[in-house]
């Protein structure tokens, strides 16, 4: 089965919210993240600017989360980032 953007969005969503709420995450967390915004972003679907403004930003977090050394300080650092982050994926309709 081949995931729309919105299944990519909403898996992002989901993966953004837990790492907000726990303030815990795994390299493969990261790495996922990369990959949903890539492909998000090659498939052109998204016509949402300020998302559209967001994608890069959102795939600098999953780079810079894949190499810290401390997950917590990370996520706490970008806090007010994933809110952000997730308003924009929840008020994107495609």
């Amino acid at each position: 089965m081949t995931l729309n953007s919105n299944h990519l969005l909403t898996l992002l969503h989901d993966i953004l919210d837990e790492q907000c709420v726990d303030c815990c995450a795994e390299v493969s967390e990261y790495q996922q993240i990369k990959r949903l915004v890539k492909n998000m972003m090659a498939k052109k679907e998204i016509t949402d600017e300020q998302l559209l403004q967001l994608l890069p930003e959102i795939y600098n977090y999953g780079i810079q989360g894949e190499g810290t050394n401390n997950v917590e300080d990370h996520i706490t650092a970008n806090k007010d980032n994933l809110e952000t982050w997730m308003s924009a994926i929840r008020n994107t309709k495609l």
